[in-house]
């Protein structure tokens, strides 16, 4: 596996992590304790270095990466966050110093592990000054229980006023084939700043593996029941995204999932994307999107596909969407 920058912060990671959100958190019932762990196990067998969770995904999320991991604790870069009332992405968000400092005490138990690689806010919380974000974090790093700062979903504005008290060395927001709206803005800062970017969701929650169809049945608590854009009207608008991928794909001899992945590489050498799975098999066919290199006729045809199709639907309901971009 190939590992890449994030920006200018010194922080090597593969060019491909593991997002284990939805392990245990999100897209319905998840794995067992013993299967998470078993399945990070693998991500890592296969030259995965970088993983990816967060107190607001529960407990036992970080508890599989801290079991997980903890064989080769000193090989791999393990990302949190904190931001979240009570750790509940539901009850509003906290990110007071006091609570910032008591969030990473605990992470740190349940990962196992003296120190936590890369420490994001999950979402800007615009009742505590950035400043003051960035300054409880900044002596967690002097204290060695933190090593890099990261923000998520985080605005251009806030990033600037955070990497002025301690500098960020990566930002974490959803960018793929079907949601393009950080190259406006937030890419060219990142670059400016020397920020690298990891971005979630970068199959489209599932949607650009062209294994999701106009009537696939989501479970009862899966969260893209409440998403916009994954009504049963949009995903049957937003299928010829998916047939216009499937033909390029086919022409390269590669996966959907494989050519969504490698056009986000192709974007930026600091770049890495964090897609989740439960399955194995899914595993491995996004891991081997690391080693296909798309050249500029390849990203050229990608390119007129995204300009003649104009996605459906929001990416955010709206309670959601307000907790974005600040």
């Amino acid at each position: 596996m190939p590992t890449r920058p994030l920006g200018r912060s010194g922080l090597q990671v593969s060019a491909l992590g593991l997002g284990c959100m939805g392990l245990s958190f999100g897209y319905g019932p998840g794995l067992d304790r013993a299967a998470g762990v078993q399945l990070i196990r693998e991500a890592a067998a296969r030259g995965v270095t970088f993983f990816d969770t967060a107190e607001a995904y529960g407990a036992l999320n970080e508890e599989m990466v801290g079991e997980a991991l903890a064989p080769v604790r000193n090989q791999v870069v393990i990302a949190t966050k904190f931001g979240f009332k009570d750790g509940d992405s539901k009850a509003g968000l906290d990110s007071r110093p006091e609570r910032i400092r008591a969030v990473v005490h605990a992470s740190l138990q349940r990962l196992r592990t003296d120190h936590i690689d890369l420490l994001y806010q999950h979402r800007v919380d615009p009742a505590v000054p950035m400043e003051d974000v960035a300054g409880a974090v900044k002596d967690l790093i002097a204290e060695g229980k933190v090593r890099y700062f990261g923000l998520s979903e985080a605005g251009v504005d806030s990033i600037r006023r955070a990497h002025a008290v301690q500098p960020v060395a990566a930002l974490q927001s959803e960018y793929s084939l079907w949601w393009r709206e950080p190259e406006q803005t937030t890419l060219p800062v990142l670059e400016e700043l020397g920020i690298g970017f990891v971005p979630f969701s970068p199959l489209g929650k599932g949607f650009l593996t062209g294994a999701i169809k106009a009537d696939t049945a989501f479970s009862q608590n899966d969260f893209r029941n409440v998403v916009p854009r994954f009504s049963t009207e949009a995903r049957q608008a937003n299928q010829a995204l998916v047939d216009a991928l499937g033909a390029i794909a086919q022409a390269k001899g590669i996966t959907l999932a494989q050519v969504a992945l490698a056009w986000l590489l192709a974007q930026k050498p600091w770049i890495a994307p964090i897609p989740g799975t439960t399955k194995l098999h899914r595993l491995e066919e996004n891991l081997a999107a690391a080693h296909v290199a798309l050249d500029s006729a390849d990203l050229q045809s990608i390119g007129k596909a995204l300009d003649a199709i104009a996605i459906e639907g929001a990416r955010y309901p709206a309670h959601l969407a307000r907790l974005v971009s600040r």
